[in-house]
Parts: C-alpha cells; sequence; structure tokens
C-alpha cells in the first residue's frame, strides 16, 4: 500500500513540475503569438520546445547523480536550494523590467533561442532531481510534453490575451518551484 501511495505521489510531484516549469514556455509563448504566428510556426516552435525540454533535464539528472554520488548526505538540502534559487530567479524574472530586443521566431535561431531559454531550467530540476531516485523515463517524458503544450497553448492563447499575463505565468512556475524547494529542505 505505502509503495503505491509513494509511486503516485512521486507522479504528481513530476507532474506538477512539469507544468511549473512549461509555464516558462506559455508565458514567452504568448508574448511571440501576440505579434503573430502561423500555425506552421507554432508547431515548429512547439516541437522544439518539447524536445529540449526532454535533452535538458535528462543531461541534468545524469549530472545531478553524479553530484549525488560526491554530495552524500546533504543531498537533499543542495537539491532543495536548487529548486529555492531556480523558483526566484523564476519570480524575479517575471517582474524585471527592461527592453528585450527579440530574434526572429521564424528562423532556426530564433527557435532554438526560444526552446534552449525554456527549458535551461529544466536543466536544473533535472539537477535536483538526479538526486534522488526519481523515474528517468517517466520525468524526461511529462517534462517534454508539457513543455511542448505549454508552448502551443502559450503561442496560440498569444493571439487573444494581453502581454501582462506572461508575467504572471512565469511567476507561478517560480512560485511553485520554490515551494518543492522549501518542501525538499524541511
Amino acid at each position: 500500500m505505502w509503495d503505491v501511495s509513494a509511486h503516485v505521489g512521486q507522479l504528481v510531484t513530476i507532474l506538477i513540475m512539469a507544468v511549473a516549469l512549461g509555464l516558462d514556455a506559455f508565458s514567452l509563448g504568448i508574448g511571440i503569438g501576440m505579434k503573430g504566428i502561423r500555425l506552421r510556426d507554432v508547431l515548429r516552435i512547439s516541437t522544439v520546445t518539447a524536445l529540449f525540454h526532454i535533452i535538458m533535464p535528462l543531461i541534468g539528472m545524469y549530472t545531478g547523480k553524479y553530484v549525488s554520488s560526491l554530495l552524500g548526505d546533504i543531498t537533499t538540502y543542495a537539491a532543495g536550494g536548487l529548486l529555492v534559487l531556480l523558483g526566484a530567479h523564476m519570480i524575479l524574472n517575471a517582474f524585471r523590467e527592461g527592453d528585450t530586443k527579440l530574434v526572429d521566431h521564424r528562423s532556426l535561431l530564433g527557435v532554438i533561442l526560444f526552446s534552449l531559454s525554456v527549458s535551461v531550467d529544466s536543466f536544473s530540476v533535472g539537477v535536483s532531481l538526479g538526486m534522488f531516485s526519481s523515474d528517468l523515463v517517466l520525468t524526461v517524458l511529462a517534462f517534454g510534453v508539457c513543455g511542448g503544450a505549454m508552448s502551443v497553448m502559450g503561442l496560440l492563447l498569444g493571439r487573444r490575451v494581453s502581454q501582462n499575463m506572461g508575467d504572471y505565468g512565469e511567476a507561478v512556475g517560480g512560485a511553485i518551484l520554490l515551494a518543492f524547494g522549501l518542501l525538499f529542505i524541511f
């Protein structure tokens, strides 16, 4: 009975983290979608984003397993601290003011930069999860599916909502990661 409960708890935690990380793609997708985007570009950007959301946490998880073997007992605190820092960083970035020049989202460079920028957080979370014994395949697939789906939703929704919504999406994702980091520490 406890094994099933622990597995369900791990599954719920991974899905919540995947959605939280996908909020970055969602919020930036809204901004790009507001500039006007074709459906073919939505599909291309979202597919590459999903691939990056699989590759980055995969690399992070292997890095985390290595770091875990070095840190030993303080692994939980290190992983929690990493999530707290990442969540706080996402919250601060959501409300940071400043002009940013966007690269053309239709170019190959633009697609790669968009996908990389929204999946770097997945690498850090992958490092944290790699310090634990989480299900590798489930984690990377959940991150990839959520990252791609949230990207599609953000790009399509960007045509219809105001630009301010994007800031709040990233802040919510940061708050969720911050909360999980605190749970790992305490």
